[in-house]
């Protein structure tokens, strides 16, 4: 623990507030609220911490903290915050799930569609459902029993679904508003429980149609009442009150914690939510920050109800999100809390042990990887590559590794400027040039060790940019690929020396990952680049002439043939200057 932490250790306020812990380079890797900042910023430099939440504490290097007036505020500045930086350690929630509702259009021809987004659109919508299969099973069904609108034909243009007796809105003479008006309260009776009555009828007009020796229409109305048993048989009724709810209960252990949500839609339980993820701070607050984002951030929708543990803060919850939250104490409510708890419990201890395992593992393989270069453990590891064809478009590509894993969001492709042909150590000199002056301009988390696709050629193009035009000092490495362009060594140090690594290891098989995704980003950013030159217009190789004007210039012109035959003026009368009219010609004359 450095002086500038313990200084700062030593004033914290005991009020409500957050923290924003930061690494060596500044950037904040975990947002966390506290009602007493000063009991809980301590302890995690003074207590007996887990190994997950030691590795934490090993990355902080300062922190700062917000006062707020009340632990609402810090709740919601919390979430905020995270929101803002996306630290790396507020990990839960990152998934960004959304779940599929049913949705009948407002439109003059109402259709029944499968939609993640809820909207105020004057749709009507159900759900939500536990994936799409369920939600689409379930349309699936419904198309069978009512014939809403499922195609754009106009009226009296039939289409497939007409003939299947499934679409009347292209008919000669579709149904009318009031009609669609009952069909949608049929449906809309059909989900909120009212299917057993549809079936009932159903069933009547199979066994007329079987008295009346109509045994195919009878097969008919059989297949749609199995089909009615078979997607609703997966719904229980678990209450009667016919109310949405939305019940959570959690379990924790070691550092993880397990939130379980039972989602109940007019009295069915559709079906249920798990997610686990490593926690820091006390279970009671990341409890209550789950949920807090889980509808306010992550738009879930509202139910009326949410049904909570004992020990949760439910008033606070209240004010929160603005429903009624309760803490049930007997009955029906409490048992399926503990239900849900319980499940919580058994999805950890299922989970628990191989995401723990795959998650040593990783760190072990990124820890081992410093150990074998003698460097500080490499938590971010920047990984570049070129590509090109015959030094036509070259591209380079940069990616990031955080902790063994890939960050997607810090990927960057650049098109390469200053090189002319196939010159790979200049390429790699332009993208490391651009790319650490902008991370020292912007003042951008500096890499822990920077990996170049390539020998000794490339390594120490890098190094020279690196150490005498730019003045950083970051730990660089290279990695050789063997005839069938498989990873095949790491080198390190400069002249380069091959460093050891056993082929069936966890780091030597991280490196290989690393190579693969770089060289896989590159190649696609290429074929993609090289792909839209194929199209491109001469204009587009003329400095100073963009999209607008290469647009403009062929709408006047309607060919390049006839830009070349033009004058100057001919030019400069669309708004062009006169230099740039000039070097238009000459390059279109020179082409040709």
């Amino acid at each position: 623990m450095n002086e500038k932490i313990e200084g700062k250790l030593a004033i914290l306020p005991a009020q409500p507030g957050c923290y924003l812990m930061k690494d060596r380079h500044g950037t904040i890797i975990y947002v966390g609220k506290s009602k007493l900042l000063r009991n809980r910023v301590r302890s995690y430099f003074r207590g007996a911490n887990d190994r997950k939440t030691q590795r934490l504490v090993q990355e902080i290097e300062d922190f700062e903290y917000v006062v707020t007036s009340s632990e609402m505020e810090a709740l919601i500045l919390e979430m905020n915050l995270i929101k803002k930086y996306d630290p790396k350690y507020n990990v839960m929630l990152k998934d960004d799930k959304s779940y599929p509702y049913l949705k009948i259009t407002s439109e003059r021809h109402p259709r029944l569609l499968i939609t993640r987004k809820v909207k105020k659109d004057k749709g009507k919508y159900f759900g939500p459902y536990p994936n799409v299969i369920a939600a689409r099973e379930t349309k699936k069904l419904l198309d069978r029993l009512y014939p809403l609108k499922k195609c754009n034909n106009p009226p009296g243009r039939p289409c497939l679904y007409y003939h299947m007796n499934q679409c009347m809105a292209c008919s000669e003479n579709p149904p009318s508003i009031t009609e669609y008006q009952a069909i949608v309260q049929e449906i809309t009776s059909f989900l909120h429980g009212g299917y057993k009555e549809i079936r009932n009828n159903l069933k009547s007009k199979m066994l007329e149609a079987s008295e009346q020796l109509n045994f195919e229409r009878a097969m008919e109305m059989r297949d749609q009442i199995q089909h009615i048993d078979a997607v609703m048989e997966q719904q229980k009724m678990t209450m009667n009150d016919l109310v949405d709810r939305d019940i959570f209960g959690y379990n924790y252990d070691k550092g993880w914690m397990c939130i379980q949500v039972f989602f109940i839609r007019q009295g069915k339980l559709i079906e249920r939510d798990v997610t686990v993820f490593p926690f820091f701070d006390e279970h009671e607050e990341t409890f209550i920050s789950f949920i807090g984002r889980f509808y306010l951030h992550e738009n879930h929708l509202k139910p009326k109800q949410i049904l909570v543990p004992i020990g949760t803060d439910d008033e606070l919850l209240e004010q929160l999100l603005e429903i009624q939250v309760h803490t049930p104490l007997r009955g029906r409510k409490k048992e399926l809390v503990e239900l849900a708890t319980k499940n919580a419990q058994i999805a950890l201890n299922e989970k628990f042990q191989l995401i723990e395992r795959n998650e040593e593992r990783t760190i072990q393989a990124v820890e081992e990887l410093g150990e074998q270069l003698n460097i500080e453990t490499p938590h971010r590891i920047e990984a570049f590559d070129n590509s090109n064809i015959q030094g036509t478009d070259p591209v380079s590509a940069m990616i990031v590794f955080e902790d063994g894993k890939p960050n997607k969001k810090e990927y960057r492709k650049y098109k390469i400027r200053d090189v002319q042909g196939p010159d790979d150590y200049e390429t790699m000199r332009e993208v490391i040039r651009r790319r650490y002056s902008r991370v020292l301009k912007d003042k951008l988390p500096m890499p822990d060790l920077i990996i170049v696709d390539g020998g000794k050629g490339q390594m120490s193009s890098a190094l020279d940019v690196l150490e005498n035009e730019l003045g950083l000092d970051i730990p660089l490495a290279g990695l050789a690929k063997d005839d069938k362009h498989k990873t095949s060594e790491l080198l390190f140090g400069m002249p380069p020396i091959i460093v050891p690594l056993e082929r069936q290891s966890q780091v030597f098989y991280l490196v290989q990952r690393i190579q693969d995704e770089v060289h896989r980003f590159a190649i696609t950013f290429h074929r993609q680049l090289r792909g839209k030159s194929l199209f491109q217009s001469e204009l587009d190789k003329i400095p100073g002439i963009g999209e607008k004007r290469r647009k403009l210039l062929l709408t006047h012109f309607k060919s390049v043939t006839e830009i070349r035959k033009a004058a100057v003026s001919d030019i400069t009368k669309l708004g062009i200057p006169k230099n740039t009219a000039e070097d238009i010609l000459a390059h279109l004359n020179k082409e040709e």
